[in-house]
């Protein structure tokens, strides 16, 4: 069985969480402050 840890877990909290012993740690705090862009190609 693996077990994964998310949810309000940042890049600073992170070893907190592996250290607990879980196999995987998901964060969302890495693309919330990331801006986007827009590449789509359209044909004409």
């Amino acid at each position: 069985c693996e077990i994964e840890s998310s949810g309000g877990i940042t890049p600073e909290t992170a070893r907190k969480y592996a250290e607990c012993g879980v196999d995987f740690i998901s964060s969302g705090a890495l693309t919330h402050s990331v801006y986007n862009l827009d590449l789509s190609l359209k044909a004409v």
